[in-house]
């Protein structure tokens, strides 16, 4: 017996907000209902574009940083980084190591994640 990956689950104070960010930044749709736990879904049908992504309504903050985070990868490092930051990304911090470049971002919710140069 074994368990299949599903998708991943973000707890939100605005899940419509998170995943409107997360949907212009994936490129994704957002369903088309909201579930009964009040949670907002981007569609995962072509497996290419990724797991399912759902964002549930929690009522308390986030207080530290992620124990898991996405990582992004582009190979318009630049360009990529100053559209997430339009879409509301803030920087945390950087690095270039030469033979590795990425940027921790947090979305609108303070939530990191990491774009990779590639």
């Amino acid at each position: 017996m074994s368990s299949s990956f599903a998708g991943l689950s973000v707890d939100c104070a605005d899940a419509e907000a998170v995943a409107r960010f997360w949907a212009a930044t994936l490129g994704r749709e957002i369903a088309e209902h909201p579930t009964q736990q009040n949670a907002v879904v981007l569609t995962g049908a072509d497996p290419a574009a990724g797991p399912r992504l759902a964002f549930h309504l929690v009522p308390e903050p986030k207080k530290v940083k992620n124990r898991l985070h996405l990582d992004l990868i582009t190979t318009d490092f630049d360009a990529e980084s100053a559209r997430l930051i339009a879409l509301g990304a803030r920087k945390v911090r950087e690095l270039d190591a030469g033979d590795a470049r990425w940027t921790t971002f947090a979305d609108v919710e303070g939530n990191e994640f990491d774009l990779i140069d590639g």
